[in-house]
């Protein structure tokens, strides 16, 4: 029982706990709308969930860690509340804005999903999501080491929306019910983090006082103009990111329409749903590649070589156990109506052997300063993406698609280390080194 709540204690578990809780929830609610409403109609609800997707970087604005990190090079409280108060009001806003431009957009391309219940569902959508501005709150909470809480009331809220998504379905509510009530989930989990921080928030550093509740007054726009000066790179490849990861989706439906949107989301959810290790795993063994990097650049490769393996290994070995069971998971979980999902499943599934390595290619560009290639690879990977899909979806449907984002995953996950000198330089330095070669301190002996 000790080594139980020890476990359910930890900071780790806690905001683990958060992120498969989500993810379970997303591939269970999957199964269940493809069960009772169809293919079409998963296909409106994932297009719909992938346009809400792009509205992630409006609502961070890559100020997440930042704040954070520029509040603690303040020596005094009164800047400091004011500078995560002003951030909070960037996102807030930038959020209420982009959801309206973004609406209108969406409006635009796809104006026959405005239909029923639809009308309101959508716009209350992607307004509602621009509460995830106060998501600043959990990391200012985290920074003072309060974990447990704010992961574990996500969990919560995360779970209960579930259970009533699954309840409407059964009544016999549609998709617009679906899309109301994630609505009403970014609302409380906005709001959530926000009373969670009045009540636990400690004071700043070697003060005595807690800080004032948030109000738009407090905004500074001297400090925005920092802010947003520092996130801007950040914030573009945010962006970047999510077209890259999200533009399948989008294209299928807007080119081979809704049902085979759905059908290649069943696949792919099914796909992705692994990729939930090598992040987690990537964020464990950061300290440690960290600390191999500090003491000297041959002990870091083969710390980076062994991770590396161990990743591709595993995704490997997923890839091929996935294929050969495709045909059956598909059947058993969409029925005989998703079976041309066998195809995508099988094709989709390979990008994993990328995806897995490229969580320690992003920490590895971290730690040695070339953050812009992550960038760079994103921005190319999202431009192969969107033209492969062009070019193959009217001739091929939802297999070109699947073709088109294993190879821009491909691309920019890996591919790309040999288009730079420097990754270049180093990916062949990474398969020649050699234990033997080694000083106690990790540097190379001459």
């Amino acid at each position: 029982m000790k080594i139980i709540k020890k476990l359910l204690m930890a900071r780790a578990t806690a905001m683990l706990g958060d992120k498969l809780v989500k993810l379970a929830a997303g591939a269970i609610l999957t199964v269940f709308v493809a069960r009772m409403l169809g293919a079409a109609e998963l296909g409106i609800y994932s297009i719909v969930m992938a346009w809400s997707a792009f509205l992630v970087p409006l609502t961070s604005m890559g100020l997440n860690n930042l704040v954070v990190r520029q509040m603690t090079k303040l020596s005094s409280g009164q800047e400091a509340m004011t500078m995560l108060y002003t951030a909070v009001s960037i996102r807030l806003t930038l959020g209420l804005i982009g959801g309206g431009v973004l609406l209108g957009l969406f409006y635009l391309l796809n104006p026959e999903l405005f239909s029923g219940h639809l009308n309101y569902a959508i716009p209350l959508l992607f307004m509602l999501q621009a509460f995830f501005g106060f998501l600043l709150f959990e990391f200012y909470l985290n920074y003072q080491g309060t974990f447990r809480s704010p992961a574990y009331a996500k969990s919560v809220i995360s779970l209960l929306s579930f259970a009533v998504k699954l309840l409407l379905l059964l009544q016999g509510f549609g998709i617009a019910s679906l899309l109301l009530m994630t609505a009403i989930e970014f609302l409380l989990v906005g709001l959530t983090q926000y009373l969670l921080y009045l009540r636990k928030h400690q004071p700043f550093k070697e003060e005595t006082q807690r800080w004032q509740h948030y109000h738009p007054r407090h905004f500074s726009f001297a400090q925005a103009k920092v802010l947003l000066k520092r996130s801007a790179w950040l914030w573009l490849s945010g962006i970047v990111s999510v077209i890259y990861l999200k533009i399948d989706i989008v294209m299928l439906g807007s080119i081979a329409g809704a049902e085979q949107a759905g059908i290649y989301a069943a696949a792919s959810r099914l796909s992705e749903l692994w990729y939930i290790f090598p992040a987690t795993l990537a964020v464990r063994y950061y300290p440690d590649m960290l600390k191999a990097f500090e003491k000297g650049w041959n002990g870091y490769l083969l710390k980076l070589r062994r991770f590396a393996l161990m990743f591709f290994s595993a995704a490997l070995a997923i890839a091929l156990v996935m294929t050969l069971c495709a045909e059956w998971l598909i059947l058993l979980l969409f029925g005989e109506a998703f079976n041309d999902a066998v195809t995508v499943l099988r094709i989709h599934i390979w990008a994993g052997c990328f995806i897995f390595v490229r969580y320690l290619i992003g920490q590895h560009l971290v730690i040695t300063e070339q953050e812009p290639l992550s960038l760079f690879s994103h921005g190319m990977g999202a431009l192969i993406n969107v033209g492969l899909n062009l070019w193959w979806i009217p001739q091929y449907g939802i297999v070109g698609a699947a073709w088109a984002t294993l190879i821009s995953y491909a691309y920019a996950s890996f591919f790309f280390l040999f288009f730079a000198k420097s990754t270049r330089t180093q990916f062949w330095q990474l398969l020649r080194v050699k234990r033997a070669s080694l000083t106690d301190n990790g540097t190379m002996n001459d």
